[in-house]
């Protein structure tokens, strides 16, 4: 059935104007770059065009989350080129979302980036550095994810990356470190339950990710495009859409932000999250799968958990690591 839209109190287009501005400071944030990360960067590029290691090889549906098994020598560098070059650089470059609540967004007092993807990131960076400032952030849009990495702009992506066949034909994955689902953000008065509730009305999701390819699985639905999440919000607010459809971490983030909002439904995918990896730097891919281990087995992953997706409910066992994936040949 179609949702409808009560007319608003005074108090509530109050708030929505709040939250309004806040959304508009989030999407000027994500669309700026930090000028340490920028793609003149000579140490980037030189890492770049350095001779390319073993490729990603074909991926089947089957073994959608196995990665490279990280090794005997686990997280030491030496032996691996590419995070030898990182380290000599002295920063890891990273692609991240700056406005995705709980996940990867701008905190408005620090000016710091911060949250769940970003924590893994920074176990990355200590590994590596002794110390989890040396990471110099990229803010990317979705529909970034994968040119970056293709185009060695960037070490690593963590951006609620959902992990699919077709993207491994393009990149390489690490093993998974959070599984997520897609479900549905609604006005607080909205009687839907799910998606399927829906018919009819105007939903949002951005381009270029799974979710809004998804919403095909329901032809009644109006899918609506934007670049971003927060745009999306943004929309919502206005009264341009009537919901927005993502990731429950996504959605959880946007009904802290707006009182006036709830994550309704049933998951309705599964959405296994990697950090991206150029597909011909598999060294560095074993090189994450060994921190990404160590983060999962020392407590790091549930205190991550608990500080940014506590609202989600208690902290389950991380993802296990899937491994026995064979690099191609370059």
């Amino acid at each position: 059935m179609t949702t409808t839209r009560a007319p608003r109190t005074t108090a509530r287009r109050a708030a929505r104007r709040l939250a309004l501005l806040a959304a508009g400071a989030l999407v000027l944030a994500g669309c700026t770059a930090t000028p340490e990360a920028a793609t003149g960067d000579p140490t980037v590029e030189a890492v770049a065009s350095a001779a390319p290691g073993p490729r990603a090889a074909a991926v089947t549906c089957e073994d959608l989350t196995a990665s490279y098994d990280p090794g005997a020598d686990g997280a030491k560098i030496s032996g691996k080129k590419h995070v030898q070059a990182i380290k000599e650089r002295g920063s890891l470059v990273v692609g991240v979302s700056a406005d995705t609540l709980l996940m990867g967004s701008r905190n408005p007092i620090t000016g710091e980036i911060e949250g769940f993807d970003i924590d893994m990131l920074k176990a990355v960076s200590t590994a590596i550095f002794g110390s989890p400032d040396h990471l110099q952030f990229r803010v990317i849009t979705s529909g970034q994810r994968l040119d970056v990495l293709k185009n060695h702009e960037v070490d690593l992506v963590a951006r609620a990356f959902s992990i699919t066949c077709e993207r491994w034909d393009e990149i390489a994955f690490s093993a998974e470190y959070f599984h997520s689902g897609q479900k549905v953000l609604v006005p607080l008065d909205s009687t839907a339950r799910g998606v399927a509730d829906l018919d009819g009305a105007r939903v949002c999701a951005p381009e270029g990710t799974t979710t809004i390819e998804r919403l095909a699985d329901f032809p009644e639905v109006e899918a609506v495009g934007a670049q971003t999440h927060t745009q999306c919000l943004v929309l919502f607010q206005q009264g341009k859409v009537d919901a927005i459809t993502g990731d429950d971490t996504i959605l959880a983030g946007f009904a802290a932000q707006d009182p006036y909002a709830k994550v309704v439904g049933e998951a309705i995918s599964d959405e296994p999250y990697g950090i991206g990896v150029a597909a011909d730097q598999v060294d560095l891919v074993r090189y994450v799968n060994a921190v990404l281990d160590e983060v999962k087995a020392d407590g790091r992953w549930a205190q991550s958990y608990e500080r940014w997706l506590g609202a989600l409910g208690d902290a389950p066992a991380p993802p296990g690591s899937v491994y026995g994936r064979s690099a191609g040949s370059s």
